[in-house]
């Protein structure tokens, strides 16, 4: 279970359903003027593979959540004026139209907070330790759109 943090970023990996609410309700500050979430949800189809019913997330936890530290760091190096942060990802079977992700940015200003989000959750698909599993009608199978992980500082958005 995900427990809001005492500080100003929520890092975490969860099997239980995400806590979309109360992460928008907890990087609302009385200082944010935007407050930008973006999901991430399970839809029905991928790359060659139609009838998608669900997803399975498997992380490797520990760097996995250090990783999710380090892509809200590196954003808050970026844009300073990030108030708060969430970054919270599903592992376990995830079905259709579940979210599987969530990012959270708050800042004073929108143009911060949609940059920052889109940084976050491009970042977070290439750098964090995460895979996906893709079940369909007919078979299950890793996905088939991969890519290298690379480390958070070695090129990617922003």
């Amino acid at each position: 279970m995900l427990v809001e943090p005492s500080g100003s970023d929520w890092v975490g990996l969860t099997v239980e359903p995400l806590p979309v609410e109360q992460a928008v309700a907890w990087a609302t500050t009385p200082g944010s003027g935007a407050v930008v979430t973006f999901l991430g949800v399970v839809r029905d189809r991928s790359e060659g593979r139609p009838g998608v019913r669900a997803l399975s997330y498997e992380a490797y936890e520990d760097a996995a959540h250090r990783a999710l530290a380090g892509v809200g760091a590196e954003a808050r190096r970026r844009w300073p004026a990030i108030e708060r942060l969430a970054l919270l990802h599903r592992t376990g079977d995830v079905a259709l139209t579940e979210p599987s992700v969530v990012v959270v940015v708050s800042t004073p200003h929108r143009p911060e907070a949609f940059d920052a989000a889109r940084f976050c959750i491009d970042t977070l698909k290439e750098t964090v330790p995460i895979w996906k599993r893709e079940h369909w009608e007919g078979g299950s199978d890793w996905s088939v759109v991969d890519h290298p992980v690379r480390t958070v500082t070695d090129g990617g958005s922003g």
